[in-house]
Parts: structure tokens; sequence; C-alpha cells
């Protein structure tokens, strides 16, 4: 594994001592400047363990505090906060490759008191939880993590804190997914760059159905740009009201009629057992051949082989997903060949404004965890 190491060295540092559990006053130097390039699996950052030592952690014999960041895939996580904040005595280690496999997963990180975990993109079930007995904060982006057993981590002594996260990219991607199926966008510029000009004919937006299932606060983002666009909304979720979809400026329709009268279908629900599997084969047979089918909340919510059948088949226009069963989505996987699906890597949440506040939060959560004042603590369901 090719690790890069920054070392900071103590005089960057003016601690002024409080009492024991305390966060320490820092003076903040600049976000660390990660090193360029993506042929390296994990980059370092280590600051000396002189200095004032407030965190509990620090007792430990080796007097540093390890921290990991994982699946940074695009190798900016040290760019994007000053994490040279932390106190003396910690080591922080980002790394961009992704680990499936449960053994691999504990043999890296089971000398690590603190995990950012990025997303649900690493599972923390119980049986992993259980093997990383050094392990003391799991911080994981954003609030809700179905991925991760708080339950087993609360037992087990393991704190699980969030972050704050920007609302508006997974809206924003829905609407690029649209419009780019819509008007054949990828289809063209490939086109274009190939040497040929003009090769489809695309679909107008205006005066069109949009079936928005889940009118929460994302789907009511899309919902509102449909609107902007001269676009019927119609909606279903399974607790929706007449008045709440009217409120949203959509029509509260069944699920069948959503399916069957809407042009394009964006699915914005939250993943649970009542979502799981919602959608299949007898709600794609009931769209229309020329309907846009949109996924950018979660792959399990869709009957997968379903609506690879419907997409062999061209019994629906296409298909834009940037959700999947397994992520990431296998190089062998249907989806990456179809030609009527757009894929997207799971890009909602992904922004730069929105990691640079996952990741501040992040590095505020450590600090006060340090501290003996943790926040953002995420409790485990009744």
């Amino acid at each position: 594994m090719f690790t890069s190491e920054v070392t900071l060295r103590p005089l960057f540092f003016l601690f002024v001592p409080r009492a024991l559990g305390s966060v320490p006053k820092i003076h903040k130097i600049p976000a660390i400047q990660a090193p360029r390039g993506r042929s390296q699996v994990s980059r370092r950052l280590s600051l000396p363990a002189s200095g004032p030592q407030n965190a509990p952690l620090a007792k430990r014999r080796d007097q540093m505090t390890k921290i990991a960041i994982l699946d940074d895939y695009q190798s900016v996580a040290l760019k994007m906060t000053e994490w040279g904040s932390l106190p003396a005595g910690v080591s922080l280690e980002a790394f961009s490759d992704h680990l499936s496999d449960q053994g691999a997963i504990v043999e890296r990180l089971k000398d690590f008191d603190v995990v950012v975990a990025m997303r649900e993109r690493t599972p923390f079930p119980r049986t992993l939880l259980e093997c990383l007995p050094r392990l003391r904060l799991l911080v994981t982006t954003g609030m809700r993590n179905a991925s991760i057993d708080v339950s087993a981590a609360s037992e087990l002594g393991v704190s699980v804190c969030g972050t704050r996260g920007m609302r508006t990219g997974t809206a924003e991607l829905t609407w690029g997914l649209i419009l780019s199926l819509a008007r054949h966008i990828p289809e063209e510029d490939r086109a274009v760059r190939e040497g040929k000009w003009q090769v489809q004919i695309g679909l107008s937006i205006e005066g069109k159905t949009l079936g928005v299932i889940g009118l929460g606060n994302l789907g009511s983002q899309v919902a509102a740009v449909g609107r902007a666009l001269q676009i019927n909304v119609v909606a279903w979720s399974q607790n929706l009201t007449a008045e709440r979809a009217e409120q949203a400026g959509a029509r509260l329709v069944s699920k069948d009629q959503l399916f069957s009268e809407s042009d394009f279908i964006s699915v914005h629900l939250i993943l649970g057992e009542r979502s799981r599997g919602l959608i299949g084969a007898s709600e794609f047979a009931r769209m229309k051949p020329t309907a846009i089918f949109v996924n950018t909340s979660r792959g399990p919510i869709v009957e997968e082989q379903a609506l690879m059948d419907v997409l062999r088949q061209r019994r629906i226009a296409g298909a834009g997903l940037d959700v999947f069963d397994e992520e990431p989505l296998p190089l062998e996987h249907p989806f990456r060949s179809l030609n009527n699906v757009l894929v997207t890597p799971h890009i909602g949440y992904v922004t730069t404004e929105n990691y640079q506040l996952f990741y501040q939060d992040a590095l505020e959560n450590i600090v006060a965890f340090l501290g003996g004042n943790p926040i953002r603590v995420i409790e485990a369901s009744p």
C-alpha cells in the first residue's frame, strides 16, 4: 500500500489548557493539501504527540489517536477542511479504494480509534463492529445511515455521530438525468465526437406529466422544477395525502395511475421494509413505451431484474439510474452495456459544497469527541 505522509510541527498549534474533558482552543491553519495523483491507495497526515492531551483516547500506550477516512474515491478528503486543527498526537489516513470483503476491512481498520464513513459506501453491521475492539468513534456523513448498526455500536461502546448535508444535490441530478434522456444528450455528444451530426430526435418537456414517488423534501424539489418547466405533476406514496400533494403543487393519484399516466417517473423514498422491492414488473408493465424511469433514491426499492427486462425488451424509452443493488456496480453488470440506460455512480450528494460541509462537521465531531463532549450523536432507534 502506498502512502503519502504530511507532518506538521507543534509550533503551528497554540493550545490554551482547559479543564480535563473540554475541547482545546486551537488556532487553525489552512486545509492540508493532499498530494496529486490517483495511484495511491491512501494519504496520511500525522500530528506529533507533543503538547496537551485532553483526549481520552490519548491515554493509550502509543499516545497516538488514529483516524481513518474511508472511500475517498476522488482523493479529496484531506483538502476539504482544516484537518490541521486536530489536536497533537493524531494520525489521519484517507483511503481512496473501496473494500467489500469484511476480512479485508477488519485488517485495514483494526488499529484505528476513529473512522469517518462516507454515506453507505462501507456498511458497519454488528459482525464488523465486533471485530474492531479499538474503535471508539464512527462518524457518518449525513444524520441517517441505514448501513450502520447503531444499536450494536452502542452496546460495544462505539459512539456514532453524523453531519449536516446539503439538500439540493440529488434533485439537481434527477433533472440532469431526465433532461439528458429526453434530449439524448449523451448520444448526441458521442455522435458529434465521432464526426456525425443530429442522430436523434428529442422529447419536449413542456406539457408532459411527471410522476413523483415520494413527495418529501427531495421529491418536492423535483416537483417544483417540473412546475417551472410547465409540467403536470402527479404524486404517490403510501402515506401521502391529497392536501400534502396540493401543497407541493402536485395531484395525488394511485400508484397504478402514476405509472400509467406519467411520461417521467422519479423515485424519492427512504429505503425500508415497506419500500424494499416496491416497484417491480407489474408497475413497469403499466408504463408508456415512451416513458422514462429515474431512480436517485436507493437501488433495492426497485426490483432490478424487472427493470432490466423491460429495458432489454425496450418496453419503455429508457432509465436514468444513480443507485444500484450493489455498489460499486459490478463490471459485468448489464446496466453498464444497455444503451437505453444512463448510469451515474451514486453522485446525487457528490458536490464540492456538500463534501466541504460533510468533512467540516466530521472534523468538529472528532475534536468534540476527543475533548469528551460528543456532538451530533446518533442514537439507536427504540
